[in-house]
Formats: structure tokens, sequence, C-alpha cells
């Protein structure tokens, strides 16, 4: 029988606790917690960007006004909305207008390139698009084929309009509704979309905030891209959810964020390890020593970074772990022994279970139900018991902590993004120089992992990695680049013929090419 672990809760909950899992859907939706919230005390600071506070009351205002541009353009309830922008109070009053009309929010990376923002436009089909850029709009209207798209760019959609505002009805949305749709390579070469719900949303964030101690009093330096569930999710749904604050920065440098920490009182900050490593050498990692709470995902932090920033700046980061199909489900415990190199205990209403394989399995309120039109993914990722296989794998110590060792699947983590081998060497493959390609990740200590290819040339090698450079560059978002570009005469194949990705870091090739 699978090993199953015995719901340690009790090591995340505070003293004179009486959580019970449905506590965590209390409420219905994370737009009717923040509408409650808004109303109640709507004087409060809530969001900061660039120096410029938003009280709960400006943003309850703000959300209603693009909530009624956004049905204006005809987005509906259960209707999908394309969200590719860079970070800003536009952009924010855009997405959380969305959720509140019951639309459902489809983020995309600002840095995809045509052929990748499109596959997403193509699949969800959706009313609206809120980009940044003009030529993003093109695309998008080269996507939608089958119906009209209407586009808008997030500052269109602020302010009142009153012969354009319909009054259209409020975070009516049912907990079992979709409310996101967030692409994952996942365990497939194919993006594909994972559908999260309502309650998913409320429960994902609960269950971190009651871990986590996270409190009104708290403030957040949130230098995480919204475009990923780490920073949307966890961070900003979070954030507005416990009636907290956050300095929301449109980018990541470490000292934007000890600046922003120190400026405005900042209590917690949520990064990945690429962030955790510039930090420590930026010259000022004790500064993260005046925060409550630190915590690092997305990618595993290694154990040597962790110790680091605890002898630099008596720092003992929580780390935790997460999939965009699950949200949040273990982590390192607030009061208690907070191990490096593992992920800690399952999270209040999460279960795990790891088969003799290693391979690990999570169940609860936060699992997502399955991926958009995919039947056949979502059959293959669940069992029969509504267990979901993560396609990690992982130790689990007699205390229940868990460690993550590996993947089942050949997915990369390179800077807290995943990045899939298959969708990489179909890129290459087009050019016509490439015989053959295999993409694989290389241990990096500033990535976590690095994407490098093995490329057999056609004919002549001569600037061909420059030319692949280029060639990626005009195809693929930075994080999915390779990084370097190794020219071999053969790649390695085990005798079914398929590539062994495990050798090719000790093949013999010609001098790699580094990429920007």
């Amino acid at each position: 029988m699978p090993a199953v672990a015995d719901r340690p809760w009790g090591q995340h909950l505070p003293d004179g606790s009486t959580f019970d899992p449905s506590d965590l859907v209390a409420g219905g939706t994370l737009p009717r917690v923040w509408a409650t919230r808004w109303a109640a005390r709507p004087d409060d600071r809530v969001l900061c960007f660039d120096g410029h506070w938003f009280t709960a009351g400006d943003l309850d205002r703000a959300t209603a006004a693009a909530a009624g541009r956004l049905a204006a353009l005809g987005l509906g309830p259960g209707h999908r909305m394309v969200w590719s922008t860079a970070t800003s109070a536009d952009a924010v009053v855009a997405a959380l207008a969305a959720l509140r009309l019951g639309a459902v929010v489809v983020p995309a990376n600002t840095a995809y390139t045509e052929r990748e923002l499109s596959h997403i436009v193509a699949d969800v089909r959706p009313t609206v698009a809120v980009v940044d850029r003009p030529e993003q709009a093109g695309w998008v209207a080269s996507a939608g084929t089958d119906r009209a798209v209407a586009t808008a760019f997030p500052a269109d959609l602020a302010g009142p309009h009153p012969e354009l505002d319909p009054h259209p009805e409020l975070d009516r949305a049912g907990p079992d509704d979709p409310a996101l749709i967030v692409f994952t390579s996942g365990t497939t070469g194919t993006p594909k979309g994972a559908v999260l719900s309502h309650a998913n949303l409320l429960a994902g964030v609960r269950s971190v905030a009651l871990a986590w101690r996270w409190e009104p009093a708290d403030r957040l330096v949130l230098g995480l891209p919204l475009f990923h569930v780490h920073g949307l999710c966890i961070g900003l749904f979070g954030t507005l959810a416990v009636g907290a604050s956050a300095v929301v920065l449109d980018r990541f440098s470490a000292d934007g964020v000890l600046d922003a920490a120190a400026t405005h009182g900042g209590t917690v900050f949520f990064g990945v390890p690429t962030m955790y490593h510039r930090l420590a050498d930026s010259g000022r990692v004790g500064e993260l020593a005046a925060l409550r709470l630190c915590v690092s995902g997305s990618a595993p932090l290694p154990a040597a970074l962790w110790q680091r920033i605890h002898a630099d700046a008596g720092v003992v980061i929580v780390e935790r772990y997460g999939m965009t199909e699950t949200l949040l489900t273990v982590s390192n415990p607030y009061d208690g022994d907070r191990r490096p190199g593992t992920v800690g205990l399952p999270l209040p209403g999460v279960d795990v279970r790891v088969d003799p394989d290693g391979g690990l399995w999570v169940r609860g309120p936060s699992v997502f139900a399955g991926y958009w039109e995919r039947p056949d993914a979502t059959a293959a990722a669940f069992d029969d018991d509504g267990w979901f296989r993560t396609g990690d794998v992982v130790d689990i110590d007699p205390a229940g902590y868990l460690a993550i060792r590996g993947r089942q699947s050949d997915l990369i983590i390179s800077g807290g993004y995943n990045v899939y081998p298959a969708e990489v060497e179909d890129v290459l493959l087009a050019h016509p120089a490439v015989a053959e390609v295999a993409v694989a990740g290389v241990p990096s200590e500033e990535w976590g992992e690095s994407v490098e290819a093995w490329v057999v040339p056609n004919a002549g090698s001569d600037g061909l990695p420059e030319a692949l450079m280029a060639h990626a560059a005009e195809r693929l978002a930075p994080y999915k680049r390779p990084r370097r570009v190794h020219l071999v005469e053969a790649l390695p194949r085990n005798a079914m013929g398929k590539v062994q990705r495990g050798a090719l870091g000790n093949m013999s090739a010609s001098p790699p090419t580094r990429g920007s």
C-alpha cells in the first residue's frame, strides 16, 4: 500500500486553533470576501503602485467601473478574458474587475511571442483580451479566427465612462465556477490550461494565511510576476483576502525589494530561488532581517543558499511547494523546525500520498478539477479516488517532512518558470540547419536549472549556435530560450531509440555558445 502522511496539520496551526477543512471555503469566493472587506473598511490602504496608494474604497470603485467597461465590450459570466500585461495598477484593476464580473481570467506572460500567445487565444476563444502593446492586439486578432475578440489596453478600462458603462451584477460567481485558466506544460509537451475554480483560489489563500499567520497588519513586498500563480493567486489575491496590504513592484530587483520594505514598512516577502540568490549577492541581504516572514517557492531552494542567508541575515526562510494545478500544498512551518532542503509538511486541508516509487500525489480543496477541454489529460492526471499525480519524486521522513528529489517528467524549472523540452525542441527543429536536437535542464546556482540544447547539424556548423539563439529569440519567451547550445555528432539514445536526456551533460561537444 502507498504510504499516506498522517495529516500533520497541527504543526501549522496556531495554539488554540479549531481549524476544520470546511473553513477554507467559508464565504464562497474571493470576490465576495474582497467586497465584504472593502465595504467594512473603505479607508484602509490596500495596494501601492509606484508610490501611489489605493484604499479599499478606491479599489472597490475602480474595479466596479472597469467591470462595467468590460461588460460593454461583451464580457460576461463564464466568458474568457486573456490578460497579458505588465504589472501596473490598471492591469490589476482589469483582472479583479473581470473576476467580480464572473468572467474567467487567462493570464499570459508578456514575454510570449506571437506563436505562444496565439496558441492560448485559439484554445480558450476569449471574448476580450487585455494587452499592453499594439502588436499583441494584432496577434490576438489573427488568432481569434472563429469569433470576434474585443481588445483593450489596461488604461482604457480605468475611470468612469457613464455613456458606455452598463451596471452588471458583481460578485455573483459560485464557488465551483471557473475563475482562472492558467497554461502549464505539466507532464506533456503541449501547453494546456489548468482550470482553477473560485473555491480552489479561496481555499489556497486561506490555507497559507492560516499557516503563515498572515494578518491585516502585514505588508507584502510583491516583486513576483502576476501572470504566475505564485504572484497572482497567493501574493495579490491573498493580500486582498486577509485584509492586508502590498507594495506592488513592476519588476524584481534586490534594491527595489529592500528599498520598498524600508520605505513602506514591509513585513513579508515571497520570492523564488533566483531572487534570493540576487538578494544574497546584493551586499544588503542583512536588511531582510527586518521582515517577519520570507518565503521561497516555485523551484527548489538550494540548501546552501538557505544556510548562507541564514548566516548572513539571520533569516530562516520558509520553503514551500506547489503547482499551477494545486496552488500551494506543502510548507515548512511558521512555528517549529524549518528544515533546509525540504519543502515541509502538508498545509491545512491538504492530504499527500507517496507511492512506492516516490511519486507525490496530493488531494484537497485547492486542487483543480481538470484541464480546459482536455478530458484525456485530466483523466490521466487523477486516479479514481481524486488524487492528483504531481509528477514529482519525493522523500518523506518520519516527521512527515517532504524533500523534492526530482521529477518523473522531463520538466525544467528555470528561475521559477516551467519549461518543457519538447516545446523548445520543436522550435529549434524548425531551423533548416538542424537535423536533431535534445533539450535538458542543467543545474545552475542562480537559475535552479539552466536550459541547454544539444544539436546535431544538417551540414556545416559555422555560426549555427548564434543563428539558433536568434531563431529562438523570435519564437520563445526569454526564460525558455537555451542559454547554451552544444554542437554534437549524435544524440545519446537507448535501445528503443529514445533520447537519454540524463546522458546529455556528459557528452563531448564543440565549445558551447552562451545565450543572452
